[in-house]
């Protein structure tokens, strides 16, 4: 089957940086995010993981945000509690998110996160996400969650599984007091978005 995580689009790819019209490589990504969205039934049915699924999401929540332009070549992504992913993460370690490329790391839920650009907050380590706020305020990072009502309570994506597909929703406030920009595509895709 065909990878999940959109790697055709990447904007080091020749196609993507000459643009395409308006809008050049974004707009192949945003079809790409689309595309992505449309065959996640699809690969329901196949019995994918759910979490290839939502590793694949947190991929593209990267792509589709706009990163402050001296945060440097890697994207810390940390995996904050019990890892969900297990192997599926792996397979985003040195993938390329536009210029910079993903690092993974797993951490306790007593560890720090100086260093992380994309925090996700697993189920087990929810009963402490105002903490887990508080040590990101004011610092570029995208914290992504897949509990009920984190979205609401400040996280900036929050992801849901459900009748064969992920769905999410997202906290734009959230997103732009840490000084991110998400994408028009991906808040379009969104379920809900808190103002």
């Amino acid at each position: 089957m065909r990878s999940l995580f959109c790697a055709a689009t990447s904007p080091s790819r020749p196609a993507a940086r000459r643009g395409r019209g308006p809008g050049g490589w974004r707009s192949a990504w945003g079809a790409s995010l689309a595309a992505l969205l449309a065959i996640v039934p699809a690969a329901w049915a196949e019995d994918l993981p759910e979490y290839r699924i939502k590793a694949a999401f947190v991929y593209n929540f990267a792509l589709f945000t706009e990163w402050p332009a001296d945060l440097g070549p890697v994207l810390n992504l940390c995996i904050l509690g019990q890892d969900p992913f297990g192997k599926e993460a792996d397979e985003l370690q040195g993938k390329a998110v536009g210029a910079r490329r993903f690092a993974v790391r797993r951490i306790g839920t007593r560890d720090t996160l100086d260093g992380c650009q994309v925090v996700f907050i697993a189920q087990s380590a929810i009963a402490g996400l105002s903490r887990v706020l508080d040590a990101v305020r004011g610092h570029p990072v995208l914290t992504v969650a897949d509990s009920v009502d984190a979205a609401s309570q400040g996280v900036a994506i929050n992801m849901s599984a459900g009748q064969a597909k992920v769905s999410f929703e997202a906290n734009l406030k959230s997103a732009r007091n840490a000084g991110l920009n998400l994408s028009s595509k991906l808040l379009r895709l969104a379920t809900e978005v808190y103002q």
